[in-house]
């Protein structure tokens, strides 16, 4: 398989993310069309996590560990609420084995690791433990999100299945597929899209069509007209503040997209939009929130291998050596590079003029 990918180093390490990525994205689609009450439980903080959550965490890491024993997991998901639930339990181990016995990984693929085992409870629950690691400065790490953006996937809208390898503390892979994305616009007829991006070689999509081409990602450099790209849930970003944003940067009212997950970072990286915000709502009176790197290390590396820039809101870069969160880093931003350094300075003018308010 690893002829088939435009890269050339870390090809090994793609060659299973894909695989992986592409069977979790096989199992989360088929939970979503069919998602049903029971499928879901909450967790402590009250966010929705279902069944396709925990199995494609599960689907991901086992692949990991067969192929880099050493490696380290940076996961979302947890045992917590599957341990106290029989069927939950049951359920996800049942999508753990349908992913490896059906998931479509494409003819180059045939003969993959995997394909007709099955995996006992135990396995599935151990490798979901597995992602308990810190992370950190040194060593190499996967950062999962098995389904980012939960809310949009109970709507049955977009959400992405994110995979990211982070060598002392510089995300160097990145993997996001978006099954209810279009491949050539938002809008488009949703066959779904995957994303690649390699630190130093590019970025690239292609669709979840077995066997499908990649193609590169480009974000032009003034993109026409600007866009924004935003969160639907406003507990997830000032919505008020981007707004301001907006009027400083001259982008027309009403011609946001707005969408759950990290699929805003694919619509951006292959020139779709211009601009996406992150803003705290803390100011606006919100709660504080240290973003995860799970959330963020896919996309952010998309941007950068795309010729688009990725900061926080006050222009740092985003440091993924911290551990579980960016905590070094407060918002983001990622724009077209010749949008990113006017998008920062609006941001701290609007933040300004909000304080005043707050």
């Amino acid at each position: 398989m690893s002829s088939a990918l435009p890269i050339k180093t870390y090809t090994k390490e793609a060659e299973v993310a894909v695989q992986a990525v592409l069977r979790a994205c096989h199992v989360t689609k088929s939970v979503q069309d069919t998602l049903k009450v029971d499928d879901k439980v909450s967790k402590p903080d009250k966010s929705p996590v279902t069944i396709g959550d925990l199995a494609a965490q599960a689907l991901i890491t086992l692949h990991l560990q067969n192929a880099f024993p050493e490696d380290k997991i940076v996961g979302e998901e947890d045992t917590t609420e599957l341990r106290k639930n029989d069927g939950l339990r049951n359920k996800v181990v049942g999508l753990v084995n349908e992913g490896f016995a059906k998931g479509k990984l494409g003819k180059e693929s045939e003969g993959i690791w995997g394909e007709g085992e099955s995996f006992s409870e135990d396995s599935v629950l151990t490798a979901l433990d597995l992602g308990s690691h810190t992370g950190g400065p040194t060593g190499r790490s996967w950062t999962i999100d098995p389904i980012d953006g939960t809310l949009g996937f109970l709507r049955k809208e977009q959400y992405a299945v994110c995979l990211a390898l982070i060598v002392d503390g510089i995300v160097q892979l990145g993997v996001l597929a978006c099954p209810n994305l279009g491949t050539t616009a938002v809008t488009d007829s949703q066959t779904g899209v995957l994303f690649l991006a390699k630190k130093n070689e590019g970025g690239w999509m292609r669709s979840l069509k077995d066997d499908a081409k990649w193609e590169k990602t480009t974000i032009p450099e003034h993109p026409t007209p600007l866009r924004f790209l935003e969160s639907v849930e406003s507990g997830h970003s000032a919505h008020s503040v981007q707004a301001r944003i907006g009027e400083l940067l001259g982008v027309q009212e009403g011609t946001s997209l707005r969408m759950d997950s990290q699929a805003k970072y694919g619509a951006l990286g292959r020139g779709e939009g211009g601009c996406y915000l992150r803003i705290p709502t803390k100011y606006i009176g919100g709660k504080d929130y240290q973003e995860k790197i799970w959330d963020h290390a896919s996309g952010s590396l998309l941007i950068s291998e795309s010729g688009g820039v990725v900061s926080d809101m006050h222009g740092a870069p985003l440091d993924f050596s911290r551990g579980r969160t960016l905590s070094a880093n407060e918002g983001i931003v990622a724009a077209a590079s010749g949008v990113h350094a006017k998008a920062v300075e609006s941001v701290k003018k609007a933040i300004e003029e909000f304080g005043k308010k707050v």
